[in-house]
């Protein structure tokens, strides 16, 4: 249920976990009348709710109750999302790109993105000076206000992200082109984002189980776990599954599987070891181009 000063808007959960109804009622003392259902005000809940948006792979969009759009690894023509010319033509407004670490599947359409919106870069220090030096991003658009290290928190955009970079266990470097070797891009990470009056964001990126990734939970309640569960170059679903049950989130979303034949790990088999481990965390399995909307 959320207040607003003329009354009240209210939530209904139904049996399916991703289905609610909305209306709206005004306080009109002693009695309450309804004023409108859901077709009417339903969307006045989702204005104010952070929204995500997987684009297959590791790739995601997330626009703040603010209205900030924010991106992650954004690959966005991956071979998982059919549609993906034509959305990273339509990106119109982007105000941060985040990226976990230096290769072409992360990186993706990162540059092409930058140069055309004018997006801040958000990652270590290492990556953005890799990311300048062999792939052209423009150095006014990556300076010491949106890059960091590992364990300082950023505060963005007036204070409507917060992003902390936490580790990962994977490599990290950046290719110019076929013919140049790889330029040193740190050690790779994950992101915790969170977003003023919105969720705390949780992306793995590529990484390996490891015990120090109970400790990412330590210092928020992740809201929202980004894993990968491809397997092969990243954890697989039962790896990816101990990782949840250390974070404890509220919810989770597989990530980085089937876009290559490499990446064996499914949804199903991850839901499987999720459900052997008695994990309580929502699973909430999306497909490339979905947008859902995530309540703080």
């Amino acid at each position: 249920m959320s207040r607003f000063p003329q009354g009240l808007l209210v939530t209904e959960v139904s049996d399916s976990p991703l289905e609610f109804r909305h209306s709206f009622v005004l306080r009109h003392p002693p009695s309450v009348i309804p004023l409108a259902g859901p077709c009417l005000f339903g969307f006045v809940l989702s204005m104010a709710n952070s929204q995500l948006t997987w684009y297959g792979h590791s790739a995601f969009k997330i626009v703040t109750p603010a209205g900030n759009v924010l991106l992650i690894d954004p690959w966005i023509t991956n071979p998982s999302f059919d549609k993906g010319e034509e959305e990273l033509a339509a990106l119109k407004r982007v105000d941060l790109i985040l990226l976990t670490h230096g290769h072409g599947d992360h990186v993706g359409n990162t540059v092409e993105i930058g140069k055309r919106t004018g997006a801040k870069l958000v990652s270590t220090y290492d990556l953005a000076e890799a990311m300048k030096l062999a792939l052209g991003y423009p150095a006014e658009q990556a300076d010491n206000d949106t890059t960091g290290a590992f364990g300082g928190q950023l505060s963005l955009l007036d204070g409507d992200a917060t992003v902390c970079f936490v580790p990962a266990w994977h490599g990290s470097g950046v290719v110019k082109d076929e013919m140049s070797p790889p330029i040193y891009a740190g050690n790779p990470s994950g992101l915790v984002v969170t977003i003023r009056n919105g969720p705390t964001i949780y992306h793995t990126g590529d990484t390996a189980f490891f015990s120090d990734i109970a400790r990412v939970s330590d210092y928020n309640q992740i809201d929202i776990m980004l894993v990968c569960i491809g397997d092969h170059f990243t954890m697989g679903p039962i790896r990816a599954a101990d990782a949840v049950k250390a974070v404890n989130p509220r919810s989770v979303v597989p990530i980085h599987y089937g876009t290559f034949p490499v990446l064996t790990g499914t949804p199903e088999e991850f839901e499987r070891e999720l459900k052997k481990r008695e994990v309580k965390a929502q699973l909430r399995v999306m497909k490339p181009g979905e947008t859902i909307s995530l309540w703080d």
